[in-house]
């Protein structure tokens, strides 16, 4: 594993649908996300906070999905007091240019990770 490399992932509309406080459904991101943890350190990067942050830590070990940590990046401390996670890529619906499918009746838009996938081989990453 490149020790280098952090990838900090959002959770309400990128891994499950959003449905905040609740954990909303998968939307594809487990198979993806299990390939990225093999070469990659991943980063939970959310809002959530309390339970609601338990309840998507709990999401990932779930799903067989190995966390580095959870709103923080543990080896910035060496460098930095900075609040903000640094990770070499942020996978993020919110995101300018995030590829997004289309929510159902009434249900905002999430990641496509369809498409999250082939941008991610076409980097290298997975």
């Amino acid at each position: 594993m490149d020790e280098s490399k952090f990838i900090a992932v959002d959770f309400d509309g990128t891994c499950v649908t959003h449905e905040y406080p609740r954990v909303g459904r998968d939307v594809g991101a487990v198979p993806v996300l299990r390939k990225i943890a093999h070469t990659h350190k991943l980063i939970l990067w959310t809002m959530r906070s309390g339970p609601e942050l338990d309840a998507a830590v709990e999401w990932f070990a779930k799903n067989g999905i190995p966390l580095w940590s959870a709103n923080c990046n543990p080896e910035q401390t060496k460098w930095t007091s900075s609040p903000k996670s640094y990770a070499d890529l942020y996978i993020d619906d919110t995101a300018l240019g995030a590829p997004l499918k289309k929510g159902g009746s009434g249900e905002k838009d999430y990641m496509n990770w369809e498409e999250v996938e082939r941008m991610l081989v076409g980097r290298g990453i997975i």
